[in-house]
């Protein structure tokens, strides 16, 4: 599903209107029945309710909100912030259709004027929509921020009042923090940043059936996964398959202290479909694989405690495997910095590279020209500022993200809600599952364990990456649903994959 910017969400308009063709007016009806549809099935009739109106669109359909509402026998009342000395021609046709039912529509003009909003009471904010083009002052900030401070309900039409589609905002700027966003057709950029999350709350699509042509030839970099787009990228198996038919793969992972990393890593590899798995720990791993994970070789380290790449066949042969998976808990001693070195030039193949070999990298950038092309790095936010450099906001860090993954021709996958997957080619895509379940130790790991999998089975990076990325977080939304997301363990998301 792509993710349009702010011009583009306008045009999509225009063009619905011009080849349906609909009157820019049903358009709007038609979404905000959409909204209103969404807001039965989650507000009984006898909700209390509060809607507030600015006087551009956004303003027109709350006020349409608000007759279809009241059509419905909903408690209702209507507020409309005067914060400019004229209305939209939408909201003034909205107005006069409003009032054809009520006239009790109060205006907002000064502080004094706002009601006293309670608990029991849900607050629809439509004051202000996507085409904010400056920060909210004066009465509108006044209403943002009593909004903000009541222990009401707060549900927002299209974006929260104050919040920008595809900019940052700074730091000083009053937006409303809603429980809940619903837009309409297509996700903005705005909604899965990580520091737009208490103003976004939890956020729904309306499919209002907007012109799906100028969808599909809209140009941007910015996509998100749906579950009907994983499910196409899954590989169906041939029944004369067998283990060579799904690759050999290498797991380099654990040191004296974390030997549980590389347990995780290949659990979940085996989880996810390889044929065949190698796992390279020190010498202090060996039995713990073995007992642990009977279903992999084990191969062990000449080094008791950490990786150095040797052992008495002569250490990993990269050429020999399918793919190789490297990071989980090894750590960074001298040795194994020195089998990276040595390692990375042997391979000619996309590769998982995670954790400590990640802030290997970034502490030694002249290995970064090292790095196959198409390998999957996995690194969290600290991981990644080191990897590039602080950002200022979300926005650039998205950039810093395009740039590194098109300059070193990887697939950087910069995990967090809704994990942003940035291809070589300069797109990122965004998922869709999981849950802060998934904040605890261990869940890099298995996550590394399953991109290994899927690589070695023949995926390409870009595929595997969405699709292992989609999977991972389904798994940990499968366990939340179960038992909730606090407890939740890496074992557990392990148990919980699911490919079909």
């Amino acid at each position: 599903m792509k993710i349009l910017n702010v011009d583009q969400i306008r045009a999509l308009d225009e063009s619905t209107i011009k080849h349906e063709p609909i009157a820019p007016l049903n358009l709007m009806e038609r979404a905000s029945m959409g909204f209103v549809n969404w807001f039965v099935d989650h507000f009984p009739a006898t909700t209390s309710t509060k809607i507030f109106c600015g006087l551009g669109n956004n303003g027109g359909d709350g006020l349409a909100i608000a007759r279809l509402l009241m059509e419905r026998d909903y408690p209702v009342e209507v507020y409309v912030v005067r914060y400019a000395p004229r209305e939209s021609d939408d909201f003034m046709h909205n107005h006069r259709r409003l009032k054809l039912i009520t006239e009790d529509v109060k205006y907002i003009e000064y502080s004094r004027d706002l009601p006293t909003l309670r608990h029991n009471e849900v607050v629809i904010d439509a004051i202000l929509g996507s085409g904010l083009s400056r920060p909210a002052d004066g009465i509108v900030k006044a209403t943002i921020e009593a909004i903000n401070r009541a222990p009401a309900t707060v549900v927002s039409v299209d974006i929260a009042s104050g919040l920008y589609v595809d900019q940052p905002n700074q730091a000083n700027d009053v937006i409303i923090e809603p429980d809940h966003t619903v837009s309409f057709q297509l996700p903005k950029l705005a909604f899965v940043l990580p520091k737009n999350g208490k103003y976004v709350g939890k956020w729904h699509l309306i499919d209002i059936q907007l012109h799906k042509r100028y969808v599909d030839i809209a140009p941007t970099p910015y996509y998100y996964t749906q579950p009907n787009e994983a499910r196409l990228l899954l590989h169906q198996r041939d029944r004369y398959s067998n283990k060579g038919t799904f690759g050999h793969a290498l797991l380099l992972a654990g040191s004296f202290g974390k030997i549980g990393a590389a347990v995780l890593a290949a659990r979940s590899c085996l989880r996810s479909g390889v044929g065949l798995l190698t796992v390279h720990v020190p010498q202090c791993g060996y039995s713990i694989i073995q007992a642990s994970v009977p279903e992999a070789m084990c191969e062990s380290d000449g080094h008791q405690t950490v990786l150095t790449g040797t052992s008495r066949v002569g250490g990993p042969q990269p050429a020999t495997y399918t793919t190789v998976g490297i990071g989980p808990g090894i750590g960074k001693a001298p040795e194994t910095l020195a089998m990276l070195r040595d390692l990375l030039p042997t391979i000619t193949r996309p590769m998982v590279i995670d954790a400590d070999a990640l802030n290997l990298l970034s502490e030694n950038r002249e290995l970064y020209s090292q790095i196959p092309q198409n390998s999957i790095l996995t690194p969290h936010p600290k991981e990644f500022e080191r990897l590039t450099k602080p950002w200022q906001n979300d926005y650039e860090k998205l950039d810093l993200l395009r740039d590194f993954a098109k300059t070193h021709r990887v697939v950087v996958v910069l995990k967090g809600a809704h994990s942003a997957i940035a291809t070589p080619t300069g797109d990122v895509h965004f998922n869709s599952t999981g849950n802060p379940g998934l904040s605890t130790g261990g869940t890099g790991d298995v996550l590394t364990g399953v991109l290994t999998a899927l690589l070695a089975q023949g995926y390409d990076s870009v595929e595997a990456a969405v699709l292992g990325v989609y999977a991972h977080g389904l798994a940990g939304d499968v366990i939340a649903d179960q038992r909730g997301p606090i407890g939740m363990t890496a074992s557990d998301v392990i148990d919980a994959l699911r490919w079909e």
